[in-house]
């Protein structure tokens, strides 16, 4: 189902969450799966053990090629129970609040640098290549630990993998992840790959491969639904421009702005995608052991049970039970990054391009409408 605009959902949604909450679909491939769509249902499920992410188990519902390939990637991000918390806190540590705060100063650094950039080339500028895609790549690239000469190489073929989206692209990001990584063996520094390397790889807790493509998975997933938050975010202010009044304003405001954005966009609306793993009973339909399910988040974060005038954008609301990261067990272990990421961004921007603008209106061939994460290709803008 296609968006109408890029904030607008599908109008189907609506529809579903008041006659048919649990429906029935099916994916390219003529498989069948069930579709959730309402705030309180989704949220139950996302953390209800009867409900898998267990991408191995036969059936599971790939909604592209891409994700496909996961079903044979050993990555906490498809795995349950106990095997999942045990491999997640394997990598949760560069994530917890502290050293998410830590990050800071390096994430205004970026941003400075990209908006001098940007600001002595002058206008128009397209936003998306010039800050939305590097600022979270680099980000990402210096929790991982890649060396601050690679930098520049990384961040080109973070960009390059993000807009081409083909195998030759992946391939050449990975394996430069993988040089990094062999690298860390011999010369370890303050990084998650090499502590990683050192406490779970060397006793043997996980190999180097899983480790590999764990990594590989947090840098596209946080990579991607973080630059497509970025330059969405920037056109949702610039098109109400009440809101973003109200934010000049009342700068105090930006931590509200930054959930509500995340709920009101909801890039990831197709994200929660499951397996059930027992019967499950919901609304009078039985969803089989063994049946796709997809929890349409986008659905629940406009489902008006859970917010009031949920159709509108409005900074001042209390969205911070939005499903824009997911819930339970398996919610975003990078949520507390692409907060700070989406915070120093705006703040920044806003402050030292007061007369930014669209340089033209958003055209459909600038949106990437048909993508799991749905983000924008191109924002062109003035100052």
């Amino acid at each position: 189902m296609r968006r109408p605009c890029p904030f607008g959902l599908p109008p189907a949604y609506a529809e579903m969450r008041e006659h048919t909450p649990v429906g029935q679909a099916r994916l390219a491939n003529g498989d069948p799966l069930w579709l959730v769509s309402r705030y309180d249902d989704i949220r139950a499920l996302l953390a209800d053990p009867r409900i898998s992410a267990d991408r191995s188990r036969t059936g599971f519902p790939f909604l592209d090629a891409q994700t496909a390939q996961l079903g044979t990637t050993p990555v906490f991000l498809g795995m349950d129970g106990s095997e999942h918390r045990a491999q997640r806190r394997m990598f949760l540590p560069e994530f917890l609040p502290k050293r998410v705060l830590e990050l800071r100063p390096f994430i205004q650094r970026c941003v400075d640098e990209r908006l001098d950039r940007l600001i002595a080339a002058g206008p128009p500028a397209d936003l998306v290549t010039s800050l939305a895609l590097p600022v979270p790549a680099l980000t990402v690239g210096h929790i991982l630990g890649v060396p601050k000469g690679e930098q520049h190489r990384f961040e080109q073929l973070a960009v390059d993998a993000m807009t081409r989206r083909d195998q030759e692209a992946f391939q050449a990001l990975f394996d430069f992840v993988r040089a990094v990584a062999d690298s860390k063996r011999d010369a370890p520094g303050d990084d998650l790959i090499s502590r990683v390397l050192r406490e779970y790889v060397e006793p043997g807790d996980i190999d180097y491969w899983s480790m590999l493509a764990t990594v590989f998975v947090i840098l596209m997933a946080g990579y991607e639904t973080t630059a497509h938050m970025l330059s969405l975010g920037v056109l949702t202010l610039l098109q109400h421009p009440h809101q973003l009044a109200a934010l000049r304003a009342e700068p105090d405001l930006m931590l509200q702005t930054v959930e509500e954005l995340l709920r009101f966009l909801s890039v990831g609306e197709l994200a929660a995608v499951r397996i059930a793993a027992e019967d499950i009973e919901l609304h009078g339909t039985t969803i089989r052991a063994g049946d796709g399910v997809v929890l349409l988040g986008g659905a629940g974060n406009r489902d008006p049970r859970a917010f009031d005038a949920p159709e509108s954008f409005d900074i001042r609301r209390d969205a911070r039970r939005h499903l824009g990261f997911g819930h339970g067990p398996h919610s975003c272990i990078g949520a507390g990054v692409a907060r700070l990421e989406m915070t120093v961004v705006f703040t920044t921007l806003l402050a030292r391009l007061p007369e930014l603008r669209l340089a033209q209106q958003i055209t459909d061939d600038a949106v990437d409408y048909e993508a799991v994460l749905f983000g924008l290709k191109r924002l062109e803008v003035m100052w």
